[in-house]
């Protein structure tokens, strides 16, 4: 385990709020079939460059929340690694990646350009009870497309205006949809998906040299309610996720709401963190923490 002194947060940083700039989102290609809540689009530029800078190239990218998957699609898309390791607990996520990587990707294609959106088609179809896998699979995107902010935990609703008047409709982009799924069951040999407990995953893979992790909890460290709000599984244990941060062989890069009680989890195991803006759904810009063992390349 890192030795648990205290450090300087930003250690030839510099004061990165004032230096950083948001990234323009629409400048990023887009890869994966989800508008998720808290969703890494924005983040994929830092991401690049972390993973770049490493003194050698990982093998796996292993990613214990993956959520929407856009960081391990960024590095499978664009050859940054071999393969990824996708692992998510919530199951309706997980209903469609196991939709797409194991051989129904076609279907759910078809079936998001034949569906005829409207507010009556859309409660019909998430009144069903699903009898499969892919249908799940199907009712997820749908839920995730029509309802507000894209979120899917309990209480949410549907979007009501939306882009330019359209309403339930507004987010629902079937040809983009169809035309991404198919492109990620183009190279579903390059990756596994795991419906399960990410940290159980990250102490199985800790001694992997050739892996690197990319580390996106739900932000609830310090009293934060954002992951309660947007996640279904928003339960997490922070300090024994630094510890196996502490543990792992490879590389990591975490990301996460800046609270105190972040930064001291940050320097008790000896990480160093840093800044990097952001700008929200309401365009204002706020900054998030990066933290690793090294960020010299910030």
């Amino acid at each position: 385990m890192a030795s648990e002194r205290q450090i300087s947060l930003f250690p030839g940083l510099g004061d990165a709020r004032n230096v950083a700039k948001p990234t323009n989102v629409a400048s990023v290609p887009q890869y994966s079939p989800f508008r998720y809540p808290g969703g890494k689009t924005w983040f994929v530029p830092v991401f690049r460059r972390w993973i770049v800078s490493l003194p050698e190239r990982p093998a796996r990218l292993i990613e214990p929340f993956a959520g929407g998957g856009v960081i391990s699609l960024t590095a499978i898309m664009e050859g940054l690694v071999d393969q990824v390791v996708m692992v998510e607990l919530d199951e309706d996520v997980a209903a469609v990646w196991h939709t797409i990587l194991a051989g129904n990707a076609e279907w759910l294609a078809k079936r998001i350009l034949a569906f005829d959106i409207s507010v009556e088609t859309v409660q019909a179809e998430l009144a069903k009870k699903p009898g499969t896998i892919k249908e799940k699979g199907f009712q997820t995107i749908l839920r995730n497309r029509v309802l507000h902010g894209g979120i899917l935990a309990r209480g949410a609703s549907f979007i009501k205006k939306g882009e330019n008047g359209k309403g339930i409709a507004s987010r629902w982009y079937a040809k983009t949809l169809a035309r991404r799924i198919m492109r990620i069951a183009e190279i579903s040999d390059k990756i596994q998906f795991i419906h399960g407990d990410g940290l159980e995953i990250m102490v199985a893979a800790s001694e992997a040299p050739d892996a690197a992790f990319f580390v996106d909890p739900p932000y609830t460290a310090g009293g934060k309610r954002a992951g309660r709000r947007l996640y279904t599984h928003h339960e997490l244990d922070h300090p024994r996720l630094f510890s196996l941060c502490s543990q792992i062989q490879g590389p990591f890069l975490m990301t996460y709401d800046d609270t105190e009680e972040v930064k001291n989890l940050a320097a008790r195991f000896g990480f160093q963190a840093g800044h990097v803006a952001m700008k929200n759904t309401h365009h204002a810009t706020r900054h998030e923490l990066v933290i690793s063992s090294d960020l010299s390349w910030l």
